[in-house]
């Protein structure tokens, strides 16, 4: 068989100028992928400030820790309060002195009468 040594025919224009057209086309659906995925990742300005946020939010609670710690550590130490908590258990002791006495009172006065209480 022999070679060909004619022109280009009109077929091969039309399949160079598809072949360039899906080429193009594809090249559009590409560079639109890239975009969307840009899009949808964080961006590193928005995790720069969440991070930083979440810093501040550590921070602040561990601030608020000690300062309450402390508070408590100097109530724990106060003459004030320590003197207040010794009278409280003063009197609760003879509170409860007072309430043991009277029981053994009213349980002599029933052995004298003879009565159940």
């Amino acid at each position: 068989m022999k070679a060909r040594t004619g022109r280009h025919t009109k077929d091969e224009a039309l399949l160079i100028s598809m072949a360039e057209s899906i080429g193009s086309t594809l090249g559009s659906i590409a560079a639109k992928a890239d975009a969307a995925q840009k899009a949808l990742s964080p961006s590193h300005i928005a995790e720069t400030v969440q991070r930083e946020g979440k810093k501040l939010v550590r921070k602040s609670k561990a601030v608020a820790r000690r300062s309450k710690n402390k508070a408590a550590a100097n109530l724990r130490t106060n003459k004030v309060a320590k003197a207040t908590r010794r009278g409280v258990r003063q009197a609760a002791s003879s509170a409860k002195r007072v309430a043991r006495r009277g029981r053994s009172q009213v349980r002599a006065a029933a052995r004298r009468t003879g009565t159940k209480r």
